[in-house]
C-alpha cells in the first residue's frame, strides 16, 4: 500500500482525485479538510487543517506518507482586488512551501504540485520551457510557489512534479466556464460568431487521471523533477466551444458575427477587458511532453466531459 496525502480533497480537482484513488486498492489515502466531517468516506484518514499559511503544521497529515498531491489553492473568486495578491500568496505560496519543507523532513518521496498554465501568461502558445509572465495574483503566487519548491528540494531526496493545467472543466465547475454554460443554456444569442481563436482546456477526468499517474512513482519514474503542461490535446475556438456546450446540453444555439474590435471596445468601456481577452484571445499549451515522457493519453474527449456535465446539472 502506498500512502498518499491529498490536500484540498474537498475541492473541484482534489475531490475528483480522491474519488479516483479510492477505487484503486493500492492506495492508503490521507486527506485534509478545513472542517471536521467534510470528508465522510470509509477508509480515508482525514486530518483537519483549518487554515493554510506559512505557519501551518502538517506534521500529523504527513505521517507515513510516500507521496503528497497538493491540490489546495486560493483562487481569486470572492477576494477583494486590493487584497488578492496577499491572500493568494498566503495560501498558494507560503503554505505550499511550508508543506514541502515539512514533507522533506517527514521523508516524503514525491511531491506533486498542481500549478497553472497562467504562470506563462494569459495568451500565446506555451511549452514548459517558455518564459514566465503571470498577469494576475493567482498566477504570480503559483509561480512563486514553483520557485520555492525548486529551492527547497535542492539537495534533498524528495522528487517534485509540477503540473500546469489551463482552464479545467467538468461536473461542478465554477467561474468563467460556468458562466459560459449559463449563457448557452439560457438561449442568449451570443456575439462571438466572428471570433477566430484557439484555446486549450483540460477535462477534469483527464487532469485527475494524469495526476494519479504522476503520484505513482512506480508507473511514472520519468516524472521525477519534471514540469508538465497538460490539456485535452485538441484545441478549440470560442465559437466551437459554445457549439459543443449547446450540443451536450441539447439546447438551441445562436451566434452573431460581431467584429472582434467592437467586442473589445465594448469590454473596455465596461471595464471587462481581461474577461474579453479570455473569450477572444488564444491560449494554447503543448502537452506533448506528458505523452512522450509518460505515455499518457487523455481518457475522455471534450464531448464526453461536457455530456457528463450536462447530466450532472440535470441531476442525473
Amino acid at each position: 500500500m502506498r500512502r498518499v496525502l491529498i490536500t484540498g480533497a474537498t475541492g473541484f480537482v482534489g475531490g475528483q482525485l480522491l474519488t479516483l484513488l479510492k477505487h484503486d486498492q493500492g492506495w492508503d489515502i490521507t486527506a485534509t479538510a478545513r472542517l471536521p466531517d467534510q470528508i465522510a468516506s470509509d477508509g480515508i484518514s482525514t486530518v483537519v487543517v483549518p487554515d493554510l499559511n506559512g505557519a501551518t503544521d502538517w506534521f500529523v497529515a504527513l505521517s507515513g506518507v510516500e507521496t503528497v498531491v497538493h491540490c489546495a489553492a486560493q483562487a481569486q473568486l470572492g477576494v477583494h482586488a486590493g487584497d488578492a495578491l496577499a491572500v493568494c500568496r498566503r495560501t498558494n505560496t507560503y503554505a505550499t512551501c511550508r508543506l514541502a519543507s515539512q514533507a522533506i523532513g517527514a521523508g516524503v518521496r514525491r511531491f506533486v504540485y498542481i500549478s497553472t498554465a497562467k504562470v506563462h501568461g494569459e495568451s500565446g502558445r506555451f511549452h514548459e520551457a517558455d518564459v514566465f509572465s503571470p498577469q494576475d495574483p493567482y498566477g504570480i503566487s503559483k509561480l512563486e510557489a514553483e520557485q520555492g519548491l525548486w529551492e527547497l528540494t535542492q539537495g534533498s531526496d524528495m522528487e517534485v512534479v509540477i503540473i500546469r493545467p489551463p482552464l479545467v472543466y467538468g461536473p461542478g465547475v465554477k467561474g468563467n466556464f460556468a458562466t459560459l454554460v449559463h449563457w448557452v443554456r439560457q438561449g442568449y444569442p451570443l456575439p462571438f460568431g466572428a471570433v477566430d481563436n484557439q484555446r486549450s482546456f483540460v477535462a477534469l477526468e483527464n487532469l485527475v487521471d494524469f495526476i494519479a499517474l504522476c503520484a505513482d512513482r512506480t508507473r511514472s519514474p520519468c516524472a521525477a523533477n519534471q514540469v508538465f503542461l497538460i490539456s485535452d490535446g485538441v484545441d478549440v475556438s470560442t465559437p466551437e466551444l459554445l457549439r459543443k456546450v449547446a450540443q451536450a446540453y441539447g439546447v438551441p444555439f445562436r451566434l452573431w458575427p460581431v467584429p472582434e474590435v467592437w467586442l473589445r471596445l465594448a469590454a473596455r468601456l465596461l471595464g471587462k477587458s481581461a474577461a474579453a481577452d479570455r473569450l477572444l484571445g488564444s491560449l494554447v499549451v503543448d502537452s506533448s511532453k506528458a505523452c512522450d515522457f509518460l505515455g499518457w493519453r487523455p481518457v475522455v474527449t471534450m464531448e464526453d466531459q461536457l455530456r457528463k456535465m450536462a447530466l450532472h446539472d440535470q441531476g442525473v
